[in-house]
């Protein structure tokens, strides 16, 4: 199988040497046909003025013959110098109007019938306006008379024409091969990173050797590298993950289980409590990754109806007003003027609000306050969780939406799994929203939602 630089490297040659071919072609045609049109113009017009008058005086063209060749016959008279008129004289065929040769210095071409094609370069002979035939320069002979001034002149031109197609064949080929290697290189350094890639050392980089769309291919490979590189990892900590979490409720049960089994424990009240709760977690963890499951195919199904913002969060604040009482934080609604309603699904969003209500409730200090807000603003309808509490810190900001990520480790004491943020942002997306947040440790947290008016919202969930 030949190599992409070598069939590049043909490529240009046969381009370069089709051109150069191309251009010496047009070149001696072109120098023929002003060579032949000078030496007319220069000798021809006087040989056509005696055959004009010769036709005049004779109305035809029986005896030219031997006319032209007494005049051959005379002492010869040119810019040249001293030239042997005959074999000036070769180069010249008189054609009659029945396109027969009437006279030429080779006997075997007189009387042959001449194609119209051959007569394009001849120069038409008018007597009195009319047509008397035509005078044809060098028609018959293949090239000039040898060692003639003019043969040399064309055989010279003929040469440069064709080392000059040789030459730009050359630098076709040089040229070619380089800018070939040149643009294969990223191409192979592409294809090992590719190669290493499927042998599994993700990450792998590439030099970004220009701005071209080659170029852009380079950095496109390095970000899939590295994006490649991430996910495995985050696959991996999030299998070890959920492992973990469904060990632990597991563990607890399958130990009480056990022991209950032996009789080394007695079935109380307590026992039985702490079974079920772990049975609850062991289930509430399952159905969160369901949810994440469907939303990243796509099939998170939404009953989407018509819904005044500031209903559901009335029904939120009704459901934390105990929990709020309890841990001594106060808890309002805050909604604008003129809300307009927004299609949501009432029990995904109810999940949503839920997520963010625990975590504003965790950080949030007695004393301290929760507000649930709504507004809208160009089009859209914004909702907000804000709390006054402990903030999160700048680095844990851009993974806060990530899988299984806790910015405080000792979360993972506390029997969260992990994943409650990232479904709020798979639920949100789904309704063709955005979940966006904001904060400083020590000022606070902010949580908004940006949701599409009644009629956008629809229409973009059916497409």
């Amino acid at each position: 199988m030949r190599s992409l630089s070598f069939k590049l490297t043909i490529a240009f040659l046969l381009v370069g040497l089709t051109g150069a071919v191309l251009v010496a072609v047009i070149i001696r045609q072109r120098t023929r046909t002003a060579f032949d049109q000078f030496l007319l113009n220069r000798e021809g017009q006087t040989l056509i003025d005696r055959l004009d008058r010769y036709y005049q005086t004779h109305g035809s063209w029986e005896g030219v013959a031997d006319d032209l060749l007494s005049v051959m016959a005379a002492p010869p008279r040119n810019s040249f110098g001293s030239r042997d008129f005959r074999r000036d004289w070769m180069r010249y065929s008189l054609v009659g109007v029945d396109r027969v040769v009437v006279f030429s210095m080779q006997p075997n071409q007189i009387g042959k019938l001449m194609s119209r094609r051959d007569l394009e370069r001849a120069v038409p002979l008018l007597v009195n306006g009319e047509a008397a035939g035509w005078l044809l320069v060098a028609p018959l002979a293949g090239e000039w008379i040898t060692n003639s001034p003019e043969g040399l002149f064309l055989r010279n031109v003929n040469r440069a024409t064709l080392l000059s197609a040789l030459v730009a064949a050359l630098l076709a080929l040089t040229l070619g091969g380089l800018l070939a290697f040149t643009l294969t290189r990223s191409l192979r350094e592409l294809t090992e990173a590719t190669v290493e890639i499927a042998r599994g050392k993700l990450g792998k980089q590439v030099k970004v050797r220009s701005t071209d769309e080659l170029g852009e291919l380079a950095s496109s490979f390095n970000k899939m590298s590295l994006d490649l590189a991430q996910a495995t990892q985050t696959r991996r900590r999030m299998t070890a993950d959920i492992a973990h979490d469904l060990r632990s409720p597991l563990s607890v049960i399958s130990g009480y289980a056990e022991a209950l089994s032996d009789g080394k424990l007695l079935g109380t009240p307590e026992v039985y409590s702490i079974l079920y709760q772990e049975t609850k977690h062991l289930s509430h963890l399952v159905e969160d990754l369901r949810t994440l499951s469907l939303a990243d195919a796509g099939e998170l199904t939404l009953n989407l109806q018509p819904i005044q913002p500031q209903s559901i969060l009335e029904r939120v604040a009704a459901r934390y007003a105990v929990a709020a009482g309890q841990n001594s934080i106060s808890l309002r609604v805050e909604v604008g003027e003129g809300m307009p309603t927004v299609e949501m699904d009432v029990e995904r969003m109810a999940q949503v609000f839920d997520n963010l209500m625990v975590n504003a409730f965790r950080y949030t200090p007695q004393g301290g306050e929760v507000i649930l807000a709504a507004r809208p603003m160009n089009g859209t309808v914004q909702m907000q969780v804000r709390d006054n509490g402990s903030g999160i810190a700048p680095e844990d900001i851009p993974h806060i939406f990530d899988r299984f990520y806790r910015g405080d480790k000792s979360r993972q004491q506390n029997g969260e799994s992990g994943l409650g943020l990232a479904i709020a942002k798979s639920i949100v997306e789904a309704h063709g929203g955005k979940i966006v947040v904001e904060s400083a440790p020590g000022q606070g947290t902010t949580f908004t939602i940006v949701l599409k008016t009644t009629g956008l919202a629809a229409s973009l969930q059916s497409e």
